[in-house]
């Protein structure tokens, strides 16, 4: 065994990366220590100590994506992924989950075009449990790929697919790139989740001689971060993992670059579609290599921002589109260079086409300047920051630049290679690989609208699933437990080690003050990376908004980012960048919250830009027209949004049609398309003020700091008095019903059940969270368990009690196979009157468990503090709130668990609402016993 220990630190500084106008003695130090080392089987093991939180991360990087696949075998490494949760020879049938969910913690996992990670967060006192778990499916699963579990999760990924690409509009796009960018046989030609066909015809084989060349040790990295002892740390690895048999010596995909010897371009009419969008690619280089790097400022420089050509040519001049993004996608093997642009509604895609490569032309002559590059490189400091903010975000890098980069210490070469570009650098890769070069382009149009097309373009053979003959594996159940044979191993791994005592929980300290004109501010001090994060909610938000104007607060959340009375949208969007912040101002139901993201160094210095957007506003008539096509354009493509659809009329009908929450916050085309600026400058003068204002800011700053940056906004800010609109809070109906919205020829059925339920005030709103959760509040949620898990109907059912400060929600909901929905909603039915029933005392047991330790995960990130003092201060909770509700969870009982669940979960009451193929599948759901479905037209 090898044993190496490093050391690396990274000085960001404002002189290093030569991009920050910071004074040097204002800059800061960051020092990561990792050990690395490798076992005898050839697995990589990184090591790295933070003793902030009594957490764990651990991250596995499998070297295997679907780069390994070949033609005819698509999908395997996804369908794979699926497969890893599901059991290995010592730990049962859907048991993964569990197992780390009833300690408090949480997992996943995903598959990319180059590698497959997975990942677990725990309380410390896991580690060994999850050390076990991870080692028992990467050498002891094989035995268990049984033809009745696999033909289960094929059904799952296939519903995935349908989910993410088939139902949702542009969804094939990805598929129409891949097959026409990349040589037939090129492991980038074809997407992740695969062909159907490819995942109808796997075999139990297939997927096991897929395990035993790619899941071996030899091939993967494990990173383990955060409070733990290293000694008996590597005691552990080496017992888990060490007799693992490393497999045949694998070697890492060569680059494997492509070229067209011509433009190529492609068309789809996309049923889902209702706005067009144009994609063009280019063929680009691999990640890590020289021209990546400039590729990537590239990009920037070319998309990014309100002075960028393409912004300047295609929105703001030309009108096209509301925003245009460019981008480098450097992969493991070669890379591509991408322009997307959702185009307006009947905006001609050949137009558009046009005015990409003036935007070239734009800057081409224009050039780059050293401002430009500063600018583009000012991120960089506060991204890496919050790339390492939590024990994860510290697994996932140090894992990955060991597997694609040869070293976990790859990072201080990559910082280097991102400072050394120039702008030659750039303007050569922008002459080798874009200019007067070949491209792919493919045109997605609304159904019947070909005159839309790029000029010159083909049909480009997408095919399209039919829902009455949907493709799914039939699943035989065997009548008896299959035998599962045992590998040998040096100890008894069929027993789950120990979990020790769990550790101990330190809420963080919260400070209150208040400003002169009344603003109240909360605050935690965090000193683990050199950030802050604030938040200023300005309550109201659409709950003032006339019906008629809906939306108006969204609006104008929206143009308040689009320059001050002294700055132009230009000026003030370079200012943001040159600090490395990012500011973000955004409406809701309920609210509008401004939201910062900065380096503590200039917390000053984003509040005064803070201030000037609040008191200054710009009324800019041009990016008034903006915002509104922007908001109009997004309106419009929801509206064959099968997902989005269902939840609107979900709304409408639990909360009243003419309720305003009833009304989505971001209006309507008819609302929005009636909105004028002076009806924004009429919702600023009588909405915005410092008293229904709260601040919340987490991060490594001093309270008396925040109070003294504030001093001026608070001066100049005077209060006054914002009328509310009585909202009563929803009740839930004396009867439900069940309502089916026609989306012919979707490939699921979207399904809502549920209705108004408790505001987050409410005595027994947390006490209703807690009831929900064995039924739908995690993955192994009871809908979840049957809908996915035993039926393979949708990859995902989920249950909860949502609450605001003046209403809420009850909501169960899931996509399935069409060919499924009456099954599927008789379960949703039949499950939730069960739960009232009563649940067992092994699922009562897990559901304290899971609740209870999971607090140990709570306080770890800027993100998560700034959402507890957002609980504080909107929903008037005390500082210790979490220790009342650990209390409450430590004595819940089956009676209460009766109790709640009959008060509040009545199917009778409940509105099921489907949004799918009223052709094929609405008739039939009158059995289900709700009366006779009301039909929705679209």
């Amino acid at each position: 065994m090898k044993n190496l220990c490093f050391l690396f630190c990274f000085f960001l500084l404002s002189a290093f990366l030569s991009c920050n106008p910071v004074e040097k003695e204002a800059a800061e130090q960051l020092s990561i220590s990792y050990e690395q080392y490798q076992l005898s089987n050839g697995l990589d093991v990184i090591l790295h100590q933070d003793k902030s939180d009594p957490i764990v991360a651990v991250a596995i990087q499998y070297h295997v994506g679907s780069n390994r696949e070949v033609p005819g075998k698509t999908g395997f490494a996804h369908l794979f992924e699926h497969m890893m949760f599901q059991q290995s020879e010592n730990v049962g049938q859907d048991e993964f989950f569990r197992k780390i969910q009833g300690t408090g913690g949480t997992l996943n996992g995903g598959t990319s075009n180059d590698g497959t990670v997975y990942y677990e967060v725990v309380p410390k006192n896991a580690l060994e449990m999850v050390l076990w778990l991870e080692s028992d499916r990467m050498g002891f699963l094989q035995n268990t790929v049984t033809q009745s579990a696999f033909a289960n999760q094929q059904n799952v990924v296939q519903n995935e697919k349908r989910q993410m690409v088939d139902n949702r509009p542009y969804g094939h796009n990805s598929w129409v790139i891949a097959k026409n960018l990349y040589p037939e046989g090129h492991p980038y030609g074809w997407t992740v989740i695969g062909e159907m066909e490819d995942l109808q015809n796997a075999t139990v084989e297939d997927v096991k001689e897929f395990h035993s060349t790619f899941y071996v040790p030899n091939n993967a990295t494990i990173t383990i971060a955060g409070d733990f002892n290293p000694e008996e740390v590597k005691e552990m690895v080496e017992k888990y993992f060490g007799e693992i048999p490393g497999g045949d010596e694998l070697k890492d995909p060569e680059p494997y670059h492509t070229s067209l010897e011509a433009p190529k371009k492609l068309y789809h009419e996309d049923n889902f579609a209702r706005t067009p969008q144009l994609t063009m690619v280019w063929p680009a280089t691999e990640e890590f290599s020289e021209d990546a790097y400039p590729l990537n400022f590239l990009a920037q420089i070319l998309g990014r921002g309100k002075t960028s050509p393409f912004y300047r040519v295609i929105v703001k001049d030309k009108k096209l589109a509301p925003r245009a993004g460019v981008y480098n996608r450097a992969m493991e093997l070669t890379g591509q260079f991408t322009v997307s642009i959702n185009a307006n509604a009947g905006i001609s895609l050949a137009e558009v086409e046009n005015a990409v490569f003036e935007a070239f032309k734009l800057f081409e002559e224009e050039g780059i300047t050293e401002k430009d590059l500063e600018k583009h490189k000012a991120s960089l400091e506060t991204g890496f920051y919050n790339g390492i903010s939590s024990v994860l975000g510290k697994s996932f890098q140090l894992a990955r630049y060991n597997e694609y980069a040869g070293s976990p210490g790859y990072i201080e070469q990559d910082i280097e290679k991102i400072k050394a570009v120039t702008i030659p650098d750039i303007q050569r890769v922008y002459e080798k690989y874009i200019k007067g070069k070949p491209y792919l382009a493919t045109s997605f149009v609304p159904k019947g609208q070909l005159e839309l097309i790029a000029e010159n373009s083909v049909e480009a053979g997408v095919i399209e699933e039919d829902i009455e003959n949907a493709t799914q594996v039939q699943q035989t159940f065997p009548e008896e437990d299959e035998v599962i044979a045992k590998t040998s191993s040096a100890f008894d791994r069929s027993v789950q080690p120990e979990i020790g005592p769990d550790p101990k929980v330190t809420l963080p300290e919260v400070w209150k003050e208040q400003t002169s004109n009344g603003m109240e501010v909360w605050g935690i001090k965090h000193s683990e990376v050199p950030l802050v994060r604030y938040s200023m909610v300005i309550n109201g938000g659409h709950l003032l908004e006339n019906p008629e104007k809906s939306g108006v607060s969204s609006f104008l959340a929206s143009m308040m980012m689009e320059g001050t009375a002294n700055k132009t949208p230009e000026e003030l969007e370079e200012e943001i960048d040159m600090l490395g912040a990012t500011i973000y101002i955004s409406g809701s139901t309920e609210n509008i919250t401004i939201n910062v993201n900065t380096l503590a160094r200039n917390f000053e210095k984003t509040v005064e830009l803070v201030e000037e957007i609040l008191l200054e506003p710009r009324w800019d008539t041009e990016q008034f027209d903006l915002v509104k096509s922007r908001i109009l354009n997004e309106l419009k493509r929801n509206e064959a949004n099968p997902t989005y659809l269902a939840s609107l009329q979900f709304s409408k009908l639990i909360y009243g049609e003419n309720s305003i929450l009833g009304i989505p916050s971001t209006g309507t085309i008819e609302s929005v398309e009636s909105i004028t600026m002076d009806d924004l400058k009429a919702f600023y003068a009588g909405n915005i003020s410092p008293a229904v204002t709260e601040m919340q800011v987490a991060g490594d700053i001093e309270p008396t700091r925040v109070m003294n940056a504030l001093s001026s906004l608070s001066a100049g800010w005077e209060a006054k008095e914002v009328e509310f609109p009585e909202i009563s809070t929803p009740q839930m109906p004396e009867k439900g019903g069940l309502y089916f919205l026609d989306i012919p020829g979707a490939k699921q059925s979207n399904i809502f059940v549920g209705y108004a339920a408790l505001p987050r005030e409410h005595e027994d709103y947390f006490p209703a969270t807690v009831m929900n959760y064995k039924l739908g509040g995690s993955f192994n949620g009871i809908l979840n368990l049957i809908l996915r898990e035993e039926k393979g109907f949708t990859y995902g059912a989920r249950s909860g009690f949502a609450g605001y400060q003046n209403h809420g929600n009850f909501t169960a909901n899931s996509s399935v196979r069409s060919d499924a929905t009456l099954e599927s909603v008789n379960i949703f039915k039949t499950e939730i009157e069960k739960y009232c029933a009563g649940i067992s005392e092994e699922d009562l047991q897990f559901t304290k468990d899971a609740l209870m330790k999971s607090y140990a995960l709570k306080y770890e990130t800027l993100g998560a503090l700034l959402s507890m003092l957002r609980d504080i201060s909107e929903y008037d909770l005390p500082n210790n709130y979490p220790v009342q509700e650990v209390g409450f969870i430590k004595n819940y009982n089956a009676a209460q668990h009766l109790q709640l669940a009959k008060e509040y979960l009545q199917t009778e009451k409940m509105i099921f609402v489907v949004a799918g193929d009223a052709k094929t599948q609405m008739n039939s759901l009158e059995s289900v016993g709700l009366g006779k479905p009301i039909l929705i037209e679209n």
